[in-house]
C-alpha cells in the first residue's frame, strides 16, 4: 500500500533550510520553513495535503459515511442533561437532533425542591425537544433560556466556536460568557442580562479561561493570556463601566506559571492560583470584599504543590510538602501558612490522593490505587473512613456537580469501557446508592456483548506496566486487529472509561487497549517521576513493551496492530515507531507534539518555559539536549519500514504549533522504506481540539476509523467475515 503518484503531493525538498549549533552539534532543519503560518505557500502547502489525503482515502469515503451514521446512531441526539440545583434553581443543558452545539438552560424549581427529585425527572423530559412539554411538577417554573450555542456559533457547517467562560453571578441574574471563534483560545468576554436574553453592549477582547464572581453580583475577576498565550494577569471589571477602566489585580511573570481563578463553595473567597508542572502558590481574595489586595496562602517553594478549600471557618490543604503521594491539612484563614499547617489525612505510599471535596457532614476523597480511581468518605463527627465499593474490578470514578455543602447525598460519575457514563448519588450515612442518569445508548448495544480486562507487561527494566483491554465476546480467537492507546506525560492519566464511537471498531473484532505508561499518574507519583526530564525514555519504553506483550500473549500481530496517540500522545507515538516501527502496521497521531528539541529551544511559544519542568531545557546543558534529542521524534527520523501514518493537525493551535505534524510527515515521506502511505489532515479553521460541533466531531473520528481500517485492510462490516491484510 504506497502513495499513489499524484500531482496533488507538494514538492517541498530542502526550501529554505535552517542551520542550528548548540554544543557543538550542527544540526540541519530543512523543512523549518513549514512554520510561517502568513506564508502564502505554507498555506498551499497545507491545502495541498489535504487534497493529497483525501486523494489517498477516496476509496474509503464510503467506509467513513457508514461509520459517521454508526456513531450519530448510537447518540440521543434530543437529550437533556442531568440537572444541578443551586439556590432553587435547576441548571441544564439540552442537545436537539440536527444541531451540533449544546442549549443551556433552567428553571425556578424553588427553595425547597428535592435536588434527587429534580435530577430524576431528567429522564421523564428527555425526549422533549422542549422540556416545557414535560413538566412534572406544577410549582417549578417554565424553562428559561440561557444561551443556545447554535445560534451564537457561525452559520458555516465547518466554522469554530468554543465556549471559555460560563459563569451566573451569585444572585443568577446576569451571566458572563465568552466565545472563541478561531481556536487559538483567546475569547471575547460578554454580559447577558438573564431577565431579558439580550447581551450587553460592553465586550472584552482577548481573555483566556477562568472567571469568578464576587458576591456583590457587580465585580467579576477574569484572566488574560501574555503574548505567548500564557494565563499570566487578573483583572476586575465591575458591571455598568467601560473595560478600559478595568484594574490590574494579579500578574504573574515567572513564565513557568500559569494563573487562575475560581471561587469557593460557600462564597468565602476568590481564589487566584499560580501553578507551574511542579509548584503552587495561591492567593485570597474575600469573595465580599472585592476591592481587597489578594493575600497569599503559602509563598510558592520549588517542588510544593497545594490546593486550598474553604469550610466552617478552616481551610484544607492538600499538599504534597513531606507527603510524596500528598496528604490534607487544615490551618486557618488568620495564619493560613505552612508552619500551622495540621495534618488531618495523612501520607499512604500505597494510595495516591489526587482530590478532595469537602461537605458540612463529610470529607470526600479521590484516590488511586493499583492503577484503579476510587472514592473514599470521612465523616466529620467521628472521623470515620470508608471507601465505595464500585461494581467491576476496572472503572474510572469521578466527582460530580454538588453546589450545595448542605447535601447529605453526593453525586459522582461512574464509567468502564463496557459501561457507559452514568451519574450516580450516593447516600454519605448509609453508602446506598440511586443512578439519576446513565448515558443511552441507542441500536443494539447491549453490555454483556463486551468484556473488559486489567492485564500487565513488563518493561525492559522489570517494571510492571498496566493495560486495560475491551473487546466483544465473540471475537474470534487468536491474533486479530488491536488498536493501542497511549499519553504518558504530565501525571495525566488515561482511564478506562466508555466510548461509543469504538464500538465500531470492537464490532469488527478489534481489541482496544490503554497502554498506561511512566509519565502519567496512574501509579501515583513516582510513576509520573519515573516518566518525565531524564528518566522521559522510560515512557516510550513502557509503550513498547505494551506493543510486545500484545503480539506476544495472542491479542494481536504486527501485521494488525494500530498505535494511536494524541498532543504529548503524539510524542509517545513518534518516539515510539522511531524505536520499533516493525511493531506496528499503521499510527494515528493527532496534534502530536514531534519537533520537541526545536519547540522546547524556542522560549517564545505557549508553554515552552513552564514544560522545560516536564521535558528539560535543551538550551540549559549539554546533557538535557543530548537527552532530548536522543528520543525526539523529529530527530531520529531514519531508514526504516514506517507503518502508515495518519498526522492531524490545528492551523491555530497555540499548544502544538500546526508545524509540527507537517514538518514530521515530510521526513518521513523521506526516510519511510516501505511503501505504507504518510498522511497529513490540518484543520484550517480549528485549533488544539479540533473541529467543534458534535457532528464535526463525529466525521472527524469517522475518517480516523476508516483510516484505521483501510491501512489494516479491513473492508467488512463486522465480526461475522474478520480480515487483515497481510504485509
Amino acid at each position: 500500500m504506497s502513495d499513489p503518484v499524484s500531482p496533488l503531493l507538494p514538492p517541498v525538498a530542502d526550501q529554505r533550510p535552517v542551520e542550528r549549533t548548540l554544543f557543538g552539534r550542527t544540526v540541519l532543519d530543512e523543512y523549518a520553513w513549514l512554520r510561517n503560518r502568513d506564508d502564502p505557500e505554507v498555506i498551499s502547502h497545507l491545502q495541498a495535503e489535504n487534497m493529497y489525503t483525501e486523494a489517498v482515502l477516496e476509496p474509503t469515503v464510503s467506509l467513513q459515511q457508514q461509520l459517521f451514521e454508526e456513531i450519530k446512531s448510537r447518540v440521543k441526539e434530543t437529550d437533556l442533561s442531568v440537572p444541578v440545583v443551586k439556590d432553587g434553581w435547576s441548571y441544564y443543558s439540552r442537545t436537539l437532533e440536527g444541531s451540533s452545539y449544546a442549549i443551556h438552560c433552567r428553571r425556578f424549581v424553588g427553595l425547597d425542591a428535592d435536588p434527587v427529585a429534580v435530577a430524576l425527572s431528567t429522564d421523564e423530559r428527555s425526549d422533549a425537544g422542549n422540556a416545557n412539554d414535560a413538566d412534572t411538577d406544577p410549582n417549578w417554573g417554565p424553562e428559561q433560556l440561557l444561551l443556545d450555542e447554535n445560534l451564537e456559533a457561525s452559520d458555516d457547517e465547518d466554522g469554530y466556536f468554543e465556549i471559555g467562560v460560563f459563569d451566573t453571578t451569585p444572585d443568577h441574574r446576569i451571566l458572563a460568557w465568552a466565545d472563541d471563534r478561531s481556536g487559538d483560545e483567546r475569547f471575547t468576554l460578554k454580559f447577558r442580562d438573564l431577565d431579558s436574553g439580550i447581551d450587553r453592549p460592553v465586550r472584552i477582547e482577548g481573555v483566556s479561561y477562568g472567571s469568578a464572581w464576587a458576591t456583590d453580583n457587580v465585580t467579576l475577576f477574569y484572566i488574560r493570556p501574555d503574548h505567548a498565550n500564557r494565563p499570566h494577569q487578573v483583572w476586575r471589571h465591575r458591571l455598568g463601566t467601560d473595560p478600559v477602566e478595568d484594574e490590574l489585580v494579579f500578574q504573574e511573570d515567572d513564565e513557568r506559571f500559569f494563573v487562575g481563578i475560581g471561587r469557593d463553595r460557600d462564597d468565602s473567597y476568590v481564589y487566584i492560583g499560580c501553578s507551574s508542572s511542579i509548584t503552587d502558590e495561591i492567593w485570597l481574595i474575600p469573595a465580599d470584599a472585592p476591592e481587597t489586595l489578594p493575600v497569599c496562602v503559602e509563598p510558592r517553594c520549588e517542588g510544593v504543590e497545594y490546593a486550598v478549600a474553604h469550610h466552617q471557618g478552616t481551610f484544607l490543604v492538600l499538599t504534597n510538602f513531606d507527603a510524596e503521594n500528598f496528604r490534607i491539612m487544615t490551618t486557618t484563614p488568620e495564619a493560613p501558612g505552612r508552619e500551622h499547617w495540621v495534618e488531618l489525612v495523612g501520607h499512604r505510599a500505597e494510595v495516591m490522593l489526587t482530590g478532595f471535596d469537602v461537605l458540612d457532614s463529610h470529607l470526600l476523597l479521590f484516590e488511586r490505587t493499583g492503577g484503579v480511581t476510587r472514592m473514599s468518605s470521612r465523616r466529620w463527627s467521628d472521623g470515620q473512613y470508608r471507601t465505595l465499593a464500585q461494581a467491576e474490578s476496572v472503572y474510572t470514578v469521578w466527582p460530580g456537580a454538588n453546589p450545595e455543602s448542605s447535601a447529605t447525598v453526593y453525586r459522582y460519575g461512574y464509567s468502564s469501557m463496557v459501561t457507559p457514563p452514568a451519574v450516580f448519588i450516593v447516600d454519605l450515612e448509609t453508602d446506598e446508592r440511586r443512578l439519576l442518569r446513565q448515558t443511552e445508548v441507542l441500536g443494539d448495544f447491549d453490555p454483556d456483548r463486551y468484556e473488559t480486562s486489567r492485564t500487565w507487561a513488563t518493561a525492559t527494566d522489570g517494571t510492571r506496566i498496566p493495560l486495560s483491554l475491551v473487546w466483544r465476546r465473540d471475537r474470534p480467537s487468536g491474533p486479530g486487529p488491536c488498536l493501542l492507546y497511549g499519553y504518558g506525560a504530565y501525571e495525566s492519566s488515561v482511564d478506562p472509561t466508555f466510548s461509543s464511537a469504538r464500538l465500531s471498531l470492537l464490532d469488527r473484532g478489534f481489541v482496544f487497549a490503554i497502554g498506561h505508561v511512566r509519565g502519567g499518574g496512574e501509579m501515583g507519583r513516582q510513576w509520573y517521576l519515573n516518566g518525565k526530564l531524564q528518566h522521559k525514555p522510560n515512557t516510550f519504553d513502557d509503550m513498547v513493551a505494551c506493543a510486545g506483550h500484545l503480539i506476544d500473549t495472542g491479542w494481536t500481530s504486527a501485521r494488525q496492530l494500530t498505535l494511536r496517540g494524541g498532543s504529548a500522545g503524539g510524542l509517545l507515538v513518534g518516539a515510539v515507531v522511531n524505536r520499533a516501527p516493525e511493531l506496528f502496521a499503521a499510527v494515528v497521531a493527532q496534534v502530536p507534539f514531534v519537533d520537541v528539541v526545536n519547540t522546547m529551544l524556542d522560549p517564545s511559544l505557549p508553554l515552552t518555559v513552564t514544560e522545560w519542568e516536564e521535558w528539560g531545557n535543551p538550551a540549559a546543558t549539554v546533557e538535557a539536549y543530548e537527552r532530548m534529542a536522543s528520543y525526539a521524534p523529529y530527530e531520529n527520523i531514519g531508514d526504516n519500514p514506517y507503518p502508515a501514518v495518519f498526522a492531524t493537525g490545528g492551523l491555530t493551535d497555540p499548544r502544538v504549533g500546526f508545524w509540527e505534524p507537517a514538518k514530521w510527515v515530510q521526513r518521513l515521506r523521506r526516510h519511510t522504506t516501505s511503501e505504507r502511505p504518510v498522511l497529513l489532515w490540518t484543520e484550517m479553521e480549528a485549533g488544539h481540539g479540533g473541529p467543534t460541533g458534535r457532528y464535526a466531531g463525529w466525521k472527524d473520528e469517522a475518517r480516523v476509523l476508516a483510516f484505521i481500517l483501510w491501512a489494516l485492510g479491513i473492508d467488512q462490516p463486522g465480526l461475522d467475515q474478520p480480515g487483515t491484510a497481510d504485509r
